[in-house]
């Protein structure tokens, strides 16, 4: 059954609340209400064009009217990381760029970097922080954070990209590049360049890993000024001589890249970056990775989608931007059996969540958001290993899902009177009061049997008034139920 809502939809609206939850992390009703305006092949323009929208969401952290944050002292998101956690969730909550942050959460999970090793290995709570998450306009030497870069280049060229991450400091301390010398090749970056980053597993052998080691020998760190760690190519790290590979490097078809002087080496690694980037394999895979990212992780995946995104993937030299407009502009997005039809991850969750309940009086503080985040499966900055995340069902354990229910209470509880305002004038009945509450909320359609229980829910307790107090308890207690529902899971 679906639900009819208690007030007048617009024509559209479910199509575009469903290209906000998959785009972005959904969005309030004043925000949808905006968006209808620009109707949903212009909101699919809005959102891909963000570089038009201005970037400004951090200057609200801390005003009036915004989600807040939990800060003794002074908000250092560029050296504490529970604080780089806190801003990236409020950016999700009010960016103005919704696509933007979401592809830079996808970046996030595909480039796999844990905060715990990078602060273990090389520099410290805040230095780790630093290599993270910081602005060049918050650091004294202008060091871009990881995640800056990525959220910087969301929609740029796939292989500058991958050659940015392969000379970002976190990433270098995460795969022990640091230690990668002649002589003493360290595998760990080359195997995840090519089994997870671009080709995947099958294209590549342990020969291809060994080789591709030698071509990154040299990529380290140095510690200029003994201030902070930087990218450095050093050459007298580095292994000159030539190496061979199963597979093409170059346009010709050779497959070796040849013998160079220490002081030319650094083109050992964007020669064999060009190639994995280029290959075959690349395109297909990471299609097959979007495709489950924004459109479906339960259907099988369209073939002939999948072959399409790849070969704009190549036709624009790995420009993201043409692949991912494409890709919300398909009739496999649009379609009714591509709604709900991915596992929420817990920032998705609790950021819509928040932004469809409410967040006025709510703040990001550990005990509200950061530590059920945790017990849900998702820190960010913390994915477990170099696979991220694991996606789908499995982020439904007892624990996680339990964690989800009770993030839905402490939020349903702390928005009560909010939502009694929302709802004021609006619920004569029980019926309109869980019709305004399902449409603001936006839950998969219910069951017969789920309705009808959420229905008894309100009735129950006396005879409807719809009085303050009434309307109060109810709304809240809808919420409750519905964003720890079954229903709720999915976007």
């Amino acid at each position: 059954m679906t639900i009819q809502s208690a007030r007048k939809r617009r024509g559209g609206e479910d199509q575009v609340e469903h290209l906000l939850r998959r785009a972005g992390f959904g969005a309030s009703q004043e925000e949808i209400d905006g968006y209808l305006d620009l109707g949903f092949s212009g909101t699919v323009d809005y959102l891909l064009r963000y570089d038009r929208v201005p970037d400004d969401v951090d200057s609200f952290i801390g005003k009036p009217g915004y989600i807040g944050t939990s800060v003794v002292g002074a908000f250092t998101p560029s050296r504490t990381i529970a604080h780089a956690r806190q801003r990236w969730l409020f950016r999700m909550v009010h960016t103005r760029r919704p696509l933007q942050e979401k592809m830079t959460l996808f970046w996030h999970n595909h480039f796999a970097t844990a905060y715990s090793k990078v602060q273990g290995t090389i520099s410290g709570n805040s230095g780790a922080t630093r290599y993270m998450a910081a602005l060049p306009a918050e650091d004294p030497n202008q060091i871009r954070g990881q995640l800056e870069t990525l959220r910087g280049m969301a929609l740029g060229n796939f292989k500058d990209i991958v050659v940015a991450m392969a000379r970002d400091v976190a990433m270098v301390a995460w795969l022990d590049g640091r230690l990668n010398v002649r002589g003493r090749p360290q595998e760990n970056f080359a195997r995840e360049l090519m089994e997870l980053f671009t080709m995947g597993v099958g294209h590549y052998t342990e020969e291809d890993v060994y080789a591709a080691a030698r071509v990154f020998t040299g990529w380290n760190l140095a510690y200029p000024g003994q201030a902070y760690y930087a990218f450095s190519y050093i050459p007298n790290n580095h292994d000159t001589a030539a190496k061979d590979f199963t597979f093409p490097i170059y346009p010709t078809g050779s497959k070796t890249i040849p013998a160079r002087a220490a002081d030319a080496g650094l083109q050992d690694g964007l020669d064999l970056i060009d190639a994995v980037v280029r290959h075959p394999a690349t395109g297909p895979r990471l299609a097959l990775k979007l495709y489950r990212y924004f459109i479906s992780e339960i259907d099988t995946p369209d073939t002939g989608l999948i072959n399409e995104l790849s070969r704009l993937y190549y036709q624009h030299n790995f420009e993201m931007k043409p692949v991912i407009a494409h890709l919300l502009r398909s009739p496999q997005f649009a379609a009714g059996s591509a709604r709900y039809a991915r596992y929420s991850w817990p920032v998705e969750f609790v950021v819509r969540a928040i932004k469809e309940v409410g967040w006025n009086g709510f703040s990001i503080s550990d005990a509200n958001v950061l530590s059920p985040l945790i017990s849900m499966g998702q820190q960010l900055y913390e994915p477990p290993d170099v696979n991220g995340w694991d996606l789908g069902p499995n982020w439904f354990s007892s624990g996680g899902t339990l964690a989800r229910m009770n993030f839905a209470a402490t939020l349903a509880t702390n928005q009560k009177f909010n939502l009694r305002d929302v709802a004021r004038g609006q619920s004569p009945t029980p019926e309109a009061l869980l019709s305004l509450m399902s449409d603001r909320l936006t839950p998969q359609p219910f069951a017969n049997d789920a309705y009808r229980a959420l229905l008894d829910y309100v009735r129950a307790g006396g005879a409807w008034t719809g009085s303050d107090t009434q309307v109060a308890t109810k709304a809240a207690g809808l919420a409750h139920l519905i964003v720890g529902s079954g229903d709720y899971q999915l976007v």
